[in-house]
């Protein structure tokens, strides 16, 4: 497998920067087609209003989330067309309850979705829906850039967060592009977990398959020492000069929503390196 497809789905003017040029880095070492998806988000609530003023309201909203969705293609126009990679740009106009469906249907043909961190001080919802949204319905590996962090294409030494469930593998098997590119991957086990079948050699199957596609691999196991296996995880990538970290995206469902579970919030959260998570 190989990325060739790249998407990047930008709803936040002031964070557009980062994401458009990760993306650029990896379409140009995977001859890759980079795909801006450019939302304008309707955030008015559709709620009650006096007579005669909720037709007024709602096109305000809607102008806005026009003339947002402008500024977006246009600083995302300015960035592709320098780059030298194949690049395509796609504007619309969502309202943040409808805009993950449009996300899911975009990230599904896609190989790779960048986005920014979703969390943290002046990050709105719509960063969360739309990672959420490639994530769990379309399906696709997701990498997360922390804020302050810097693109690149190459990643030298990675960390496999690893306790052999299906939404680990499935991180795994879609990085595997990047895992073969790196000098060194550390698959880490924290503590003991439900799923893993063999306490003797945690992860060794895991080195073995890995092993076969070429990549050079270590087994670190590591104590629950902190209250959260986030925590040691972060940790670990600061101990190790990590420059990636890939790991299973866990959720459940809300109202048929699906939303990130607590762990892989609290990774995303305070993650100092970039995340690729898949489910």
């Amino acid at each position: 497998m190989m990325y060739k497809s790249l998407l990047t789905v930008l709803t936040d003017p002031d964070c557009v920067e980062l994401p458009l040029a990760q993306i650029v880095e990896l379409a140009g070492a995977y001859d890759a087609h980079a795909d801006a998806l450019c939302i304008g988000v309707d955030r008015s609530p559709h709620g009650y209003y006096e007579a005669g003023g909720n037709a007024l309201i709602l096109q305000q909203a809607l102008d806005q989330a026009k003339a947002e969705a402008g500024v977006l293609v246009e600083r995302a126009e300015a960035v592709l067309n320098a780059s030298g990679v194949r690049w395509a740009t796609e504007r619309g106009v969502a309202a943040l309850a409808a805009m993950g469906e449009h996300v899911a249907s975009r990230a599904r043909f896609s190989d790779l979705v960048v986005m920014p961190q979703p969390y943290g001080e002046g990050k709105g919802s719509d960063l969360e829906v739309a990672v959420e949204a490639a994530l769990f319905g379309g399906r696709a590996p997701v990498l997360i850039l922390p804020d302050g962090n810097t693109a690149g294409s190459e990643f030298k030494t990675i960390i496999v967060a690893w306790n052999e469930g299906v939404e680990a593998m499935t991180a795994v098997r879609k990085s595997l592009p990047l895992l073969q590119s790196a000098d060194l991957v550390r698959i880490v086990t924290v503590g003991p977990t439900p799923h893993r079948s063999d306490q003797t050699d945690p992860g060794g199957m895991l080195s073995q398959m890995l092993a076969r596609h070429g990549v050079a691999c270590e087994v670190d196991v590591l104590s629950k020492t902190m209250p959260r296996t986030s925590d040691v995880l972060n940790r670990h990538v600061t101990d190790t000069g990590a420059d990636m970290m890939v790991m299973g995206a866990y959720g459940h469902s809300r109202l048929r929503e699906a939303i990130l579970g607590g762990t892989t919030r609290n990774m995303l959260e305070n993650a100092t390196v970039p995340v690729l998570m898949a489910h």
